[in-house]
């Protein structure tokens, strides 16, 4: 298996939203300048709360309002990297009812617009987009399987550098997983001067299912250490 570098395949802007609207436990619900704090969505995450419609489409629940809206949303990383902030994601839109956290029906938002804020900048992301992406498969999952890398495999994370390209400098002090999704696993790399580097690990292909995860990381793990392991990295 060849070595790897920090600019392999990875999720696309709208891939990275639906994702996060996919596996949000909260979110910030923001009208007429309150804000309002809906955690522990059940599982469901934010789709299952509110329902994303186009200005052109009728509403289910009719046309009865139109109150401004703005959903925040924050991506942050499972595992206990510096600067845990991985993504924030900040939907606007038209309410067509007001607003409250004891709905047990999905409440409608005509769609306005969706911004991803991450390292890379500011991506808008259109509805279109957004419907046209799958679910990743690791979105809820990944989580738990992360912490369970970092809680029972720790010694085998620092492995996973052999794969990295460029070499990791002798100024790395630790690495961690930080994002796992159908393309690969991405590591941060925690430097003694504070400049971190993120470095990707991509699959042969995307994963279609998570049972699919473990063997691939499994491989990855096995490819490491049949790596030459000449330079200096982290044991």
């Amino acid at each position: 298996m060849r070595p790897f570098s920090a600019h392999a395949a990875r999720p696309t802007p709208a891939e990275r939203v639906r994702s996060i609207l996919t596996a949000a436990h909260s979110m910030t619900v923001v009208t007429d300048g309150l804000h309002q704090e809906v955690h522990r969505l059940d599982g469901t995450g934010p789709m299952g709360h509110i329902h994303l419609h186009d200005p052109s489409e009728d509403c289910p629940a009719g046309r009865t309002a139109r109150i401004p809206v703005r959903l925040e949303l924050t991506d942050i990383a499972p595992t206990p990297v510096r600067r845990r902030l991985r993504a924030r994601v900040t939907l606007t839109g038209l309410l067509s009812a007001p607003y409250t956290t004891q709905t047990t029906t999905s409440t409608c938002v005509e769609f306005g617009q969706a911004l991803l804020e991450d390292h890379e900048g500011r991506t808008f992301v259109t509805l279109d987009e957004i419907r046209a992406t799958d679910p990743d498969p690791m979105a809820t999952s990944e989580a738990n399987m992360l912490t369970h890398l970092v809680d029972r495999h720790a010694e085998l994370v620092p492995l996973l550098l052999r794969l990295v390209r460029p070499r990791p400098g002798r100024d790395t002090v630790r690495v961690l997983p930080l994002a796992l999704d159908r393309y690969g696993l991405t590591l941060r790399l925690e430097h003694r001067t504070g400049h971190d580097r993120d470095a990707r690990l991509p699959f042969p292909t995307p994963l279609t299912d998570m049972d699919q995860a473990a063997p691939r990381i499994h491989a990855l793990i096995t490819a490491a250490r049949r790596a030459s392991h000449t330079d200096h990295l982290l044991t």
